[in-house]
Parts: C-alpha cells; sequence; structure tokens
C-alpha cells in the first residue's frame, strides 16, 4: 500500500504547531476536512443503514457477504455490525499507524474469500475492484445524502471536498483512488451507469425484512421496538431508484418527508449538550477544529 499521505493536502496527516513542535498525527483527515464536519453527526446513523441497503443491491456483494458470514445469525451480525462500525471509526478519527494497520487486517480477511455468482454458477473473489468500489460508494453517497438533507452545513464545494477526501478511505481496503469518483458529479454518474447492473436479489430483500424487524440480543430489546421506525426512515431516504428495486413505492412525497424527518431529528440533536450528543472521537475532533480556527485567527 502505497504512502496514504502522498496526496492528502488540507485536513490530513502530520500537522505542526510552528518549528521543532512535535507534530500530531491526524491520520487520513484532521482539523478542516469535510470528513470530519460530517462524521460525528449522530444523524449519519440513518447514513449508515441506508448504506446496507445501497449496498446490498448489487448481487456479488450481497451474494459474498451472505456466503461468507452468518448473517441470518443474530449474535454473529451483531458482532459483525460491531467490527464494521470500530473499522470506519479507526478510519475516521484514527493515527496513520491505527488506519494501516486496520486496512491490512481487512485487505487481507477479503484477498482469502470468494464468492459463487448464482446466475453463472462462477467464483469471484470477494476483493473485485468492482465490490470494493461499489461498497465504497454506498457509503459515501449515504453520509453525504443525508448529512446534507438533515441540515449540516454544506456548501457544494464541501460536497465535493467530502467525496474527493473518502477517496483515502477507498484506498484503504485496497482500491487505487485515482479511479475512484472524486466529486458529486463523478459519483452520480457512476450510480447512473451502475443502475443498469444491479438490483434486489432473494438475499437484499431479505436484508430489507430484517431492519424492519432485527433478531437482538436480549439487552437490546428496546432496539427492536424502535426498528420499524427507523427502517421506515432509512428505507424513505433511499433514491426512487433504490426503492423501486426493493418493490416499494418511489414517491418524490417520500422524499420530503424523510428530508423533513431528518431535519427534525438534526435539529433535536443539538438540544442535547455537546458532552453527551457527540463520541469521544467527535468531541476530540470537534475540540481540534476550533483550536485549529483560533490559531488561524490569532495568526491573521
Amino acid at each position: 500500500m502505497r504512502d496514504l499521505h502522498a496526496e492528502l493536502g488540507s485536513g490530513g496527516g502530520r500537522r505542526g504547531r510552528g518549528a521543532g513542535a512535535v507534530s500530531e498525527d491526524y491520520g487520513l483527515f484532521g482539523p478542516g476536512s469535510v470528513t470530519w464536519r460530517v462524521m460525528g453527526e449522530p444523524v449519519l446513523i440513518v447514513g449508515g443503514l441506508r448504506a446496507l441497503l445501497i449496498q446490498a443491491l448489487h448481487p456479488q456483494s450481497m451474494w459474498g457477504t451472505a456466503q461468507n458470514s452468518d448473517l441470518m445469525d443474530s449474535g454473529a451480525a451483531w458482532s459483525r455490525m460491531g467490527r464494521t462500525i470500530e473499522f470506519v471509526r479507526v478510519r475516521t478519527y484514527g493515527t496513520t499507524d491505527e488506519v494501516e494497520r486496520a486496512g491490512r487486517r481487512v485487505r487481507k480477511l477479503h484477498s482469502k474469500l470468494t464468492g459463487l455468482d448464482l446466475r453463472t454458477g462462477e467464483t469471484f473473489p470477494i476483493d473485485a475492484p468492482e465490490n470494493l468500489l461499489w461498497v465504497h460508494m454506498g457509503e459515501v453517497d449515504s453520509y453525504l445524502d443525508v448529512a446534507r438533507r438533515a441540515g449540516v452545513p454544506l456548501t457544494r464545494e464541501d460536497a465535493d471536498r467530502f467525496v474527493d477526501e473518502q477517496r483515502r478511505s477507498a484506498e484503504v481496503v485496497g482500491l487505487d483512488p485515482a479511479t475512484v469518483p472524486a466529486s458529486v458529479a463523478e459519483m452520480k454518474a457512476y450510480y447512473d451507469e451502475m443502475r443498469t447492473r444491479i438490483w434486489a436479489c432473494k438475499e437484499a430483500r431479505q436484508g430489507l425484512r430484517r431492519l424492519f424487524n432485527p433478531d437482538v440480543p436480549r439487552a437490546m430489546l428496546p432496539l427492536k421496538l424502535a426498528a420499524p421506525g427507523i427502517a421506515t426512515l432509512t428505507v424513505a431516504t433511499l433514491p426512487r431508484w433504490a426503492r423501486r428495486m426493493y418493490g416499494l413505492p418511489g414517491l418524490p412525497t417520500s422524499d420530503l418527508t424523510a428530508t423533513l424527518t431528518l431535519k427534525a431529528l438534526h435539529r433535536g440533536t443539538r438540544l442535547i449538550p455537546e458532552s453527551l450528543r457527540y463520541s469521544p472521537d467527535a468531541k476530540r475532533a470537534r475540540a481540534l477544529e476550533r483550536a485549529a480556527a483560533e490559531s488561524l485567527a490569532l495568526a491573521s
């Protein structure tokens, strides 16, 4: 894997605070990055679930996941989700070494796995670039779409920067950043091309149904009661074409309702004290953002 910081530019890498200062390692992003501004918001939980539903629409990606994990076992499924959440956390906030270690583990695991294409009977590598790119773009599109619709302050330039910054995340899982969309327009063109090659296979539809009625550990039983409402919102945030692939209505009214609900959720979280609203990593990132802004103001 080549140097992750070769092309980081603003918002990532190791930063010093004056001559002779010991530099601090912010990993892939850091103060000034749109990624740090977006990813800590609690409403992004909906974005993570949306990403799973988008990713499931690529049959090989869905078959590969189902065939190489105990997807139907509730205990194993929750453990897998926990590992995924931790990977996203490290990728977003971890140091360079932490990100590289996490990336090596994921790449090594994926390199050993294959899936069976149920259409052709042929096997395929789980880490085929097309599969990796589809999963990556599902995350990027979902996080950005939910953030913008919820009212997280982002200009068009910010949105393009977020997509571009996430090419660093793509490299972590083994993709060549040069082959990954670097703007909102490029991401749209990618989806326009891929829509002719994807559909909701049986396993994807089963996953959608489980979102409404998940098997949860006893300690998380309250989540089962909240699942239908969360699932309804998540599905409503999907693009209309994705909802139709799942056999659901793709109505403009659903888009409007989802956007209004996301805005209400985001405004609601703003009423919670910051010390309780954000994860420890997000709180640290926000503190660093404020310190960087204050330093810049003093310097000017």
